[in-house]
């Protein structure tokens, strides 16, 4: 029983830090976009706040949504082998990316295809930093319901 309680501790923990890793990854591709439209959020301006509060999670939803197969793929993976490093995380991120922008690539739609490498960049830089958050909420206990608990060293 408490086996199964592990792991479902655990599968929230992994969704949790999913979620947290979509909504960073967007605010990261909002900035990005922001900052290249020349946009910049300072405190002062009342017009970019507001769309930054609408935006991130909107766009998160679609983060969430094309990279959760290729991210299940790479969770599975760090749990099963236990990796717990940021830099596995990171380019996890960056390959979620890649197979994201092969697919609308090969999806045969044009305006769905992504052809600008300053874009491309962007997406895979948004992957890195999606797979460093999700590293810091969740990634580094990966493999620990597999784990016996540990003996007490005093009597």
């Amino acid at each position: 029983m408490r086996r199964i309680i592990a792991y479902l501790v655990r599968f929230a923990a992994i969704l949790i830090g999913y979620v947290i890793a979509s909504l960073a990854a967007s605010a990261f591709l909002n900035l990005l976009f922001l900052g290249y439209f020349g946009y910049a959020p300072e405190p002062g301006n009342p017009t970019i706040a507001p769309a930054l509060y609408f935006s991130v999670p909107f766009l998160a939803l679609f983060v969430a949504y094309f990279g959760f197969m290729p991210a299940a793929i790479v969770i599975l993976i760090a749990e099963v082998l236990g990796r717990r490093d940021w830099l596995f995380y990171a380019l996890g991120g960056a390959v979620i990316a890649v197979v994201f922008l092969g697919f609308a690539h090969n999806i045969g739609d044009g305006d769905f295809d992504v052809a600008d490498n300053n874009v491309r960049l962007a997406l895979i830089g948004s992957g890195m930093v999606g797979g460093i958050i999700y590293w810091l909420s969740a990634g580094r206990w990966a493999g620990s319901w597999r784990r016996e608990a540990l003996p007490d060293l005093e009597p």
